[in-house]
């Protein structure tokens, strides 16, 4: 299968730049993109957190700071 990708050189400057030229909420999204492609030990804590909500595994903010 022939590879549809175009490789090109961007200078890290100026992804960061385009990053902080971003709305704060399509930030947030980027960078969460960006760790989860990059760290499979990221993919695997939301995965065990989903498990543990699912498992009902999980304390209120209120019984653990009991506020």
């Amino acid at each position: 299968m022939l590879s549809k990708a175009i490789k090109m050189e961007v200078e890290p400057e100026k992804i960061i730049e385009a990053v902080r030229n971003m709305k704060k909420s399509e930030r947030d999204s980027f960078l969460e993109d960006l760790l989860a492609a990059s760290s499979p030990e990221y993919l695997k804590s939301i995965r065990d957190a989903r498990d543990d909500y699912s498992a009902r595994r999980v304390k209120s903010h209120e019984e653990v700071f009991g506020r």
